[in-house]
This record gives C-alpha cells, structure tokens and sequence, in this order.
C-alpha cells in the first residue's frame, strides 16, 4: 500500500529571489508553485488569464504569507501586451525579476482525423506560443539587469511518449522541450539558466475536465507508485531548477514521473 506523502518544510531555496508565475490560480501545478515558492522564501508575481480565481488566489496567499510579497496582473499569454505588463509590472512592484517559472498551458482531447484547426491552433497558442513569449519577455529583462537567473518551463511527458487524442497537445509541449534547449544555449553566455519539468499524470481538477476518469484511473496504474503525482511533488522540482543548488543545469528537462515504457 502507498504510504501518503507530504509536502517537505521550507529551506529558503529561494531566499529574496523575485519569481514570476503564469497559470498560478487554481489548485493545479501552478497554485502549487505559488505557493512553494512562498514557503522558500521568495517575492512572487502571480497571472492567470482567470481574473477572478487569480484575486482568490492572492488574497488566500497574502493571508498565509503576508501581501507584502505578493503582486498579482491578470494575464492571458496569447497577448503580447499582456505579457509585456505582467513583466515590466513585476520589475515594477519588485525592483527586478529573478526567476520566471512558464506553466501556462491548454489540453483537449480530439482523434486528429476529428481535429479542426481552431482546436490545433489555441492549444498551440497557449501552449507553445504562450510560453515562447513570456521566455523571451524575461530573458530580455534579465539581460537588461545584467544577467543571472532562471527560467523554468513546464513540459510534459507526451512531449516524449504517444497517447490518444493528444497529437496537438503533444506537438506543442516537444515544441516547449526544444525551445528550452535552444533558448538555454542563446542566453548562456550571459549566466541564465533554462530548464523545464516534465510531469506525467498530476491530478487535479482540471485534468478532471478533459479526461474521463476510466483513462485517468488506468494511466495511475502505469506509474510505479500506482498514483498520481501531487502538484506539490512537480512544484518542488520546479523550485529546485529556479534554485542555485541546480547552478549547473541549463537546456534540461527534467522528468518528472514514476511511469518508465
């Protein structure tokens, strides 16, 4: 039987560092990692294209840690305004950026004989696209502050591995491993780090929306845990890339998953 696992204490990886983070309202990977990366030590500013879950969000965790590191912009990353705000608003508010942790992303699930353009486009958009603009938004301003820091993209594993429904989904989260490797050799010269994550079943209400429970329960039996994956178990690796203990680590993707083919 599997013994039931808990988040680990803080240890301040991320002590006085300014971290950017999209997708961050909800209870899904990027909630997770607001709040992990509030338990070690960091300045946070948090976007989500939902405004309302966003404000719900903040308002939960200034209360737990305090409003003074915290800074929230409603953000929609198909938009490169909108990107644009959520970056020069958290140099803003904070003075500079330190990290950027990309976790916006879109699933579905559609045969690709059955899927239309529309559906391959905005999956793309979001996923792919999206976290292209916000890695180039950042990278910008962390030149600009004179290099330094870290960027941090969530892939998946299907950016490797074959499943149903998922040609787009798929296609854009490889795209997101690429783009991270090459972005990695772009900006290492001038000593930033660009690395991904790359989670396999993480189960939160979302997923729950987009894949029905018979597929999610028989792809939990893959795993070698016979489970799931917390948010908080992808949300720990994200904040170990964004840390110096991985000072050594650029154009990586981390996988972030007990299943093995």
């Amino acid at each position: 039987m599997n013994q039931p696992v808990v988040p680990p204490a803080g240890r301040d990886l991320l002590a006085g560092k300014v971290v950017v983070l999209t997708a961050a309202a909800g209870t899904g990977i990027g909630g997770a990692a607001a709040r992990r990366c509030l338990q070690e030590g960091a300045l946070l500013a948090i976007s989500d294209a939902h405004a309302a879950r966003l404000a719900a969000t903040e308002a939960e965790l200034a209360q737990e840690f305090g409003a003074d590191r915290l800074w929230s912009v409603p953000c929609d990353v198909t938009s490169e305004p909108a990107v644009q705000a959520l970056i020069e608003g958290a140099v803003r508010r904070f003075g500079r950026i330190d990290v950027m942790i990309n976790n916006a992303g879109l699933g579905g699930t559609a045969p690709i004989t059955e899927m239309t353009d529309e559906q391959w486009a905005r999956v793309l958009d979001v996923t792919l696209n999206g976290t292209f603009r916000c890695l180039r938004a950042a990278l910008r301003q962390l030149i600009a502050q004179g290099g330094g820091g870290a960027v941090v993209n969530n892939a998946s594993v299907l950016g490797w591995r074959a499943q149903p429904g998922q040609a787009h989904y798929a296609a854009a989260k490889a795209g997101v491993m690429a783009l991270t490797r090459c972005a990695a050799m772009d900006v290492a010269e001038h000593g930033i780090r660009v690395n991904a994550v790359s989670p396999s079943l993480v189960m939160h209400q979302f997923l729950a929306k987009v894949m029905s429970q018979d597929v999610l329960d028989e792809l939990a039996t893959r795993e070698a845990f016979g489970r799931s994956a917390e948010p908080w178990e992808v949300a720990a690796v994200m904040v170990f890339l964004a840390s110096d203990y991985a000072s050594y680590l650029t154009g990586e993707v981390i996988s972030v998953s007990s299943q093995h083919p």
